[in-house]
C-alpha cells in the first residue's frame, strides 16, 4: 500500500515538474541576437539582442546581458536590424492587374506599413478588410478613402482612373469628411481642384474628427498659403510655383482660368494639364532664392512626401537599372503590358518634359531638409512603373541623392510616417514597448542606402516571414517554428544605384 502510494505520488510530481517546466522554459518570444541596430532615434548600437513577443518589442539589451530566455533564436551576428519600413503613398486599387499581389511584394521588400493614398470605398473596403483580417500576413494598412477633389474632378473615371470625388461646397464638403469618418478612414486627403473656401471646409471637418490631413496644394492656393494648414503635403505638387519671381503673377491668372472653366469646357484632369503646361516651366526658369526660403520656412513641420522615385523618372528609367529584368519577372502577369508601353514611349515623354523638373524636385528636396523640414518617403506605387515594395528602395536612394543621409533616409521610411499619425511611441523605432516590426539586412544601410534591399528576413506583426516566392505574389508562408533558427533565407542580393 505504502509502495503503491509512493509511486503515485512520483508520477504526480512528475506531471506538475514536466508542467511547470513547459511552462517556465518553452517561451513564445524569438530574439535576433548579436545584430547592429539602426534606427532614427539612436543611430547604430553594436552587438545588441531584441526579443519580441507577439507583437511587441520586449527587450533591447546588449548581446552579453543576462536577458530572459527566448523560444526562437535568430543569430544576428555580421547583420543589421532596422524598422519595418512605410511607403507612404501608395494606391492599392488603383490598377486591378497589382491589388492582389500587393501584400506579398510589400512584405518582400521589407515594407511593413502603408498609406493608401485615394481609392472609392467600395473598392478599398473589401481590401482593408482582407488586409486586417487577424490571420493575414499583409502589411498594416492605413487609408484615406477617395480624393476629395473640386468641382471638377481630375480622377473622374473619364481620363484617368475614378478616385476622387466632388467637393462643389462647403456642405458637400463637411458631409463627404462625416461619412468618411464614419467608414473608418485614418485620414483625409484633399486633391488640387478645390476652392480656397471648400479646402478650408475640408480642412475643419478633419480637424473636428481628429483625422490627419494630407494634401496637394490647391492651385486655387499657394504653398505658403495652404501648406501650414495640413499635415503632409505630397508630390511637392505645385510647390514651384511659389517659389519664382513670377509668382503673383501667375497666380492671377491661375485663378482666372480656374474662375472661367465652365461645365462643357473639359474634365478636371484636362484643366489641371492645361495649368501645369502653362506654369510649372516658366515658374521653374524664375526660380526666386528668397522667395523660395520664404515659401520653405512657412512648412514648418509640414511632412513633404516628395515621392522622387516617380518625380525624378526622367533621369532614372527603371529600365536603365542593372536589375531590369528580375524587376520585370516580378510584375504581375497582367500589368506587363503597361511596363512594355512605359519604355517604349520614354523617349517621347522626355523629349515632351525634360529633365528640369526632375533636378528641379531633388534641389527642392535638398533645400527643404537642410532647412528641417521633414521628409517622408512614399512612391506611388504602382503609378509610372513603380514595383510595390521594390519602388520604395528606390524612393530612399533618390532622398539620399537629394541630400539626406542613409540615417535620415531610413527615419523618413520608419519614424516620418509614425509620427504622421501619432504613433510614434509605438512604431518607428527599436524600442521595448514597439511593434514588432522588423527588417534584418545583410549589409549595413549606413555605408550605402542601396543595402536596404539586401533582406535577410522580415519580422511582420510579431510572425517571421519567408521570403521565398514573394516577389513574385504568391501565398506567403510563415517560418517553421524552431528551437533555433539562422537568418540565411532566399534574399535578393544588393541592387546598384544605376544612374544613366
Amino acid at each position: 500500500m505504502i509502495r503503491k502510494f509512493v509511486v503515485a505520488l512520483s508520477l504526480l510530481s512528475a506531471v506538475l515538474f514536466t508542467q511547470a517546466y513547459a511552462e517556465v522554459s518553452v517561451p513564445t518570444s524569438t530574439a535576433i541576437t548579436s545584430v547592429t541596430i539602426i534606427d532614427a532615434l539612436t543611430g547604430a548600437r553594436n552587438n545588441q539582442t531584441v526579443i519580441f513577443e507577439g507583437d511587441k518589442i520586449i527587450a533591447v539589451a546588449p548581446a552579453d546581458s543576462e536577458l530572459p530566455p527566448a523560444g526562437k533564436s535568430i543569430d544576428g551576428s555580421g547583420k543589421y536590424l532596422i524598422p519595418g519600413l512605410w511607403d507612404m503613398h501608395v494606391h492599392l486599387t488603383y490598377d486591378d492587374a497589382y491589388t492582389e499581389a500587393m501584400p506579398a511584394l510589400f512584405l518582400s521588400h521589407g515594407i511593413t506599413s502603408v498609406r493608401d493614398t485615394g481609392g472609392l470605398m467600395h473598392k478599398l473596403q473589401p481590401v482593408i478588410k482582407k488586409m486586417r483580417a487577424a490571420d493575414a500576413l499583409a502589411p498594416r494598412v492605413f487609408f484615406s478613402g477617395p480624393l476629395l477633389d473640386g468641382e471638377f474632378v481630375v480622377y473622374d473615371g473619364d481620363s484617368k482612373p475614378e478616385i476622387g470625388i466632388q467637393n462643389s461646397s462647403v456642405d458637400q464638403a463637411r458631409a463627404n469628411v462625416d461619412k468618411l469618418k464614419a467608414a473608418g478612414v485614418d485620414f483625409i486627403k484633399i486633391y488640387e481642384m478645390v476652392s480656397p473656401e471648400v479646402f478650408d471646409a475640408l480642412v475643419q471637418a478633419g480637424r473636428s474628427h481628429g483625422l490627419p490631413i494630407a494634401a496637394h496644394i490647391p492651385l486655387s492656393m499657394t504653398a505658403r498659403e495652404a501648406g501650414p494648414k495640413i499635415d503632409s503635403m505630397e508630390h511637392l505638387r505645385n510647390v514651384e510655383l511659389d517659389c519664382g519671381s513670377n509668382a503673383e503673377q501667375l497666380y492671377r491668372e491661375r485663378v482666372a482660368i480656374l474662375d472661367g472653366h465652365g461645365h462643357g469646357e473639359g474634365p478636371g484632369a484636362e484643366l489641371r494639364t492645361k495649368l501645369h503646361t502653362a506654369q510649372r516651366a516658366p515658374a521653374m526658369e524664375q526660380f526666386d532664392e528668397e522667395r523660395c526660403a520664404q515659401t520653405i520656412a512657412s512648412l514648418g513641420w509640414t511632412l513633404q512626401v516628395p515621392t522622387l522615385r516617380l518625380n525624378t523618372l526622367s533621369l532614372y528609367p527603371p529600365f536603365k537599372r542593372k536589375d531590369w529584368n528580375d524587376l520585370l519577372a516580378k510584375v504581375p502577369d497582367a500589368a506587363r503590358p503597361g511596363w512594355d508601353e512605359f519604355k517604349a514611349n520614354f523617349d517621347v515623354v522626355r523629349g515632351r518634359w525634360g529633365t528640369a523638373a526632375a533636378e528641379y524636385s531633388l534641389s527642392l528636396v535638398g533645400r527643404m531638409h537642410a532647412a528641417g523640414v521633414p521628409i517622408a518617403a512614399g512612391t506611388d506605387t504602382p503609378i509610372g512603373a513603380a514595383l510595390p515594395g521594390d519602388s520604395l528602395h528606390t524612393e530612399l536612394e533618390r532622398l539620399v541623392v537629394a541630400g539626406l543621409s542613409p540615417l535620415d533616409a531610413i527615419g523618413a521610411a520608419t519614424l516620418r510616417p509614425a509620427e504622421f499619425f501619432s504613433l510614434q511611441n509605438e512604431m518607428g523605432a527599436i524600442e521595448v514597448g514597439q511593434r514588432a516590426d522588423l527588417v534584418l539586412l545583410n549589409a549595413n544601410p549606413l555605408e550605402s542606402i542601396s543595402n536596404t534591399r539586401d533582406i535577410a528576413l522580415v519580422v511582420s506583426k510579431g510572425r517571421l516571414v519567408s521570403l521565398n516566392d514573394l516577389g513574385s505574389g504568391l501565398p506567403i508562408p510563415v517560418l517553421p517554428t524552431k528551437r533555433r533558427i539562422t537568418a540565411q533565407f532566399h534574399a535578393a542580393p544588393a541592387i546598384a544605384l544605376s544612374v544613366p
